[in-house]
């Protein structure tokens, strides 16, 4: 497609740069982008970083701009176009005589991170001129489909373990692509270094175009990453003398962006002793991926530790082996009595991780947690943020019983989201024959992972009961955010994760008699008697299910389980719309101006 400049538009629609009212073709207008940005709450994160010191604040600004490029890194991830859409886009706001309609296609980009936005109605489409999304996003050939990597596989096994791994991105074979992957490779030598026979497979390969072929991330986003772990040295550099672990940590996550294997990094983050500061910096998480479940997109979240939070917290760590022991299936596992676990408030997101999201648990690796452990970082200013909480509450409050409402806390949610980031750590981690979860499961591994994490909390919430981790109250309030959980407002669309496990557990919950309509106005009622046997028995088929690591009978499982009932489920979306005024939040950040 063939593009035009802003002032070349402006001339074809009769008007000069500086007096255009309307968009040329492609940009949505304002009664479009509008209605999106509305129903999101805008909040502003500000946490106070006085207490660090001026090496410290040296670290922050180098690893702001190193997260900058995280942040571009992951819109180029997202869609091949995102980029060049983006710098039209402003190059068109700075012509605009009336800037509003350009201001909210700039918003929209902003809260979509890249040129396609999820509309009202649960859709994805373009707003800006660019072509339509596909499911391998930016890291697969477009048009590439599952059945024709499963063809290609079969037939060259060997390329398997290249095609298959979580950061890199999968090209079709042809002259251009070689010849500039060659050139690159000369280009950073040190990637030629730490990726031995990468060069001698890149040059036997043929022009063959209905052949596929990888390079990695180190290699396909050379220029961004020396960029990247230049501000990484200078933050390491800055903050050595007063936190000499972190220095380390950023050291080897520099290295790390080189070789694409994430355990030194991993090792030195998890089991060193930080400081104020943490960095969660790379491509770990999969969601993205909605053609195979298995690439990795680029984030980065800066994150200053609350200690006296922290503290607290780590005295609720004691318990995980039991809470392991009793979870219902055979196979468990040695846990570590302790994981660090910190609070933290969020100075800065890039990439993927920017938004709302309350928690993270990494490494995601089976082998490096196993060696090293897991670490857990609970993000305080969204999670106990009260306007993300109020919006919550309403929708809760719509859909149950009023006799349930005031059973919903600030604290039920907290809780409820520590120890869905523990079930990761917890139940199981690899198939019985040794493979991956993501390489059994594909694209469905994500979903049943989250599933799992979720009905973990949910099940040691009466173990937390007995070691009087919380009273009476707390169990409720956590056991009623399992349940605020789960309320869709929108059907899900086949590749959002999250939102088709949530419904999944509605599903079942509802099947069981946890939930049920109450009243004439079918308001939902909590069975909590029923709850920790509805829990036990579906964790118990998820655990198998991962045990196993059988697609097809994933696959059914899911089927069985995620329906939609415009009578259920619509109706009760329909009354979460009409009340509830936000559909989510779009979050900014004070330290980058915003």
């Amino acid at each position: 497609m063939k593009y035009l400049s802003p002032l070349a538009c402006s001339l074809l629609l009769g008007a000069s740069a500086t007096d255009a009212t309307e968009l040329p073709d492609g940009y949505w207008p304002a009664d479009r982008t509008q209605p999106i940005l509305d129903a999101r709450r805008r909040i502003t994160l500000a946490p106070d970083l006085g207490q660090l010191s001026p090496a410290e604040l040296q670290a922050v600004d180098a690893l702001i701009e190193a997260g900058r490029i995280m942040h571009t890194l992951y819109e180029q991830q997202l869609h091949e176009e995102a980029l060049d859409a983006r710098q039209r886009l402003e190059d068109l706001h700075e012509s605009a005589a009336a800037p509003d309609s350009t201001q909210s296609l700039l918003d929209l980009y902003y809260l979509s991170k890249g040129p396609v936005a999820t509309t009202l109605d649960n859709e994805r489409l373009p707003f800006l001129p660019v072509g339509a999304p596909h499911p391998g996003k930016n890291v697969y050939p477009a048009g590439l489909t599952r059945e024709e990597i499963d063809d290609f596989l079969e037939a060259n096994p060997a390329a398997r373990d290249s095609l298959l791994a979580v950061r890199t991105v999968v090209r079709r074979t042809s002259a251009a692509n070689i010849d500039g992957d060659l050139s690159r490779l000369d280009e950073f030598p040190a990637v030629a270094a730490l990726h031995p026979g990468l060069r001698e497979r890149l040059e036997a390969l043929d022009e063959n175009l209905d052949s596929l072929y990888a390079v990695p991330y180190a290699l396909a986003y050379a220029p961004e990453l020396r960029e990247a772990r230049r501000h990484l040295e200078r933050a390491a550099a800055a903050i050595e003398d007063e936190a000499p672990d972190f220095a380390a940590y950023l050291r080897n996550r520099s290295r790390d962006l080189l070789s694409g294997d994430y355990e030194s990094g991993d090792a030195s983050w998890v089991t060193g002793r930080l400081g104020k500061l943490n960095l969660q910096f790379g491509s770990y998480e999969t969601y993205d991926d909605s053609l195979l479940g298995i690439k990795a997109f680029y984030s980065a979240s800066l994150l200053a530790r609350d200690e006296a939070k922290s503290r607290a917290l780590a005295a609720a760590m004691t318990e995980l082996q039991s809470i392991e022991d009793a979870l219902p299936y055979e196979h468990r596992k040695r846990v570590r009595s302790h994981i660090p676990v910190g609070v933290y408030n969020v100075v800065a997101d890039f990439g993927q991780a920017r938004g709302a999201n309350t928690a993270t648990i990494l490494p995601n690796d089976a082998d490096h947690a196993r060696k090293y452990g897991r670490i857990v970082l609970i993000r305080n200013n969204i999670l106990a943020n009260p306007a993300i909480f109020e919006n919550n509450r309403q929708r809760f409050s719509t859909v149950v019983d009023p006799a349930f409402r005031e059973h919903l806390t600030i604290d039920g949610g907290f809780n409820r989201t520590l120890w869905h980031e523990i079930g990761h750590y917890l139940g199981v981690s690899t198939t019985a024959d040794g493979r991956s979860l993501g390489a059994a499961l594909a694209d469905y591994a994500d979903l049943v992972e989250e599933m799992k994490s979720d009905l973990v909390s949910l099940h040691a919430a009466p173990t937390l009961l007995e070691i009087g981790y919380y009273d009476d109250r707390g169990l409720r309030a956590h056991y009623a955010d399992g349940i605020r959980r789960t309320l869709q407002l929108v059907q899900p669309r086949p590749e959002q994760p999250y939102q088709n496990m949530q419904l999944m557990q509605f599903n079942y919950f509802m099947e069981h008699g946890l939930i049920e309509p109450r009243g004439g106005e079918a308001l939902l009622a909590i069975n909590y008697d029923r709850y920790h046997e509805a829990v036990s028995q579906l964790l118990s088929e998820v655990l198998q299910l991962q045990w196993a690591g059988d697609y097809d009978a994933t696959k059914a499982f899911v089927e069985r389980w995620n329906y939609w009932d415009e009578r259920v489920h619509g109706r009760l979306a329909g009354l979460m719309q009409e009340q509830v005024r936000y559909r989510g939040t779009m979050v900014r950040y004070a330290i980058l101006e915003q």
